[in-house]
């Protein structure tokens, strides 16, 4: 690992992108080595060199994908003074800034939900603990339930707002800026609060 660390950061950005795009497409079990290394311009040899094994690949991608999972959401967020729809607005920034700085890095994080290859199954639940620790920093409070109107079901206000998020982000592409894109979905968060809350 020490030796793929002390390559140039295109060489290593150039692996990690082929990486995580092919097991993004087909899945642990059916990406190959010798498809990766050919992506990424380097030898089947090397790729075994640096990372000793395709586990040991797989194992980097998922520490590589939570560092800047975590990184990016530190940045991101500081939501001690956020309501519920301000949280909600920085989940989907930081969701749609990982997509635009890290294309391949979103094929790859819906494919580790969807593996069910025991052998990596600890990498697996390494990521899935980062996201759902995100996930529930986006929930409503209980402090926060009696800010909304009479009537209104909080937990189906998280669920409408997870739906609509995984709809910007699943349909948001680089033709439209992070900024422009969260212009609108600022609208459409403000337009429910104005509606749902007291």
């Amino acid at each position: 690992m020490r030796k793929f660390l002390s390559l140039p950061r295109e060489k290593q950005n150039r692996i990690v992108d082929a990486a995580m795009s092919l097991f993004g497409e087909v899945g642990y079990k059916k990406a190959y080595i010798s498809e990766i290394a050919a992506a990424s311009g380097i030898s089947k040899a090397l790729v075994f060199h640096y990372f000793g094994s395709k586990k040991g690949l797989y194992s980097y991608l998922v520490y590589y994908t939570g560092k800047i999972m975590m990184t990016e959401a530190q940045q991101a967020r500081d939501t001690a003074n956020k309501d519920f729809f301000e949280r909600a607005a920085v989940t989907i920034r930081f969701r749609l800034t990982i997509k635009n700085r890290y294309p391949a890095m979103t094929t790859f994080i819906d494919s580790v939900f969807n593996e069910d290859e025991p052998e990596v199954a600890a990498d697996i639940e390494r990521l899935k603990a980062i996201a759902t620790d995100m996930h529930s920093k986006v929930e409503v409070g209980s402090s926060e339930a009696g800010l909304f109107k009479s009537g209104v079901d909080p937990l189906q206000v998280v669920a409408l707002i997870e739906k609509y998020t995984e709809g910007v982000v699943y349909n948001w592409n680089n033709q439209t800026t992070v900024d422009d894109t969260m212009k609108e979905v600022t609208g459409c968060l403000e337009m429910l609060r104005n509606n749902l809350c007291k």
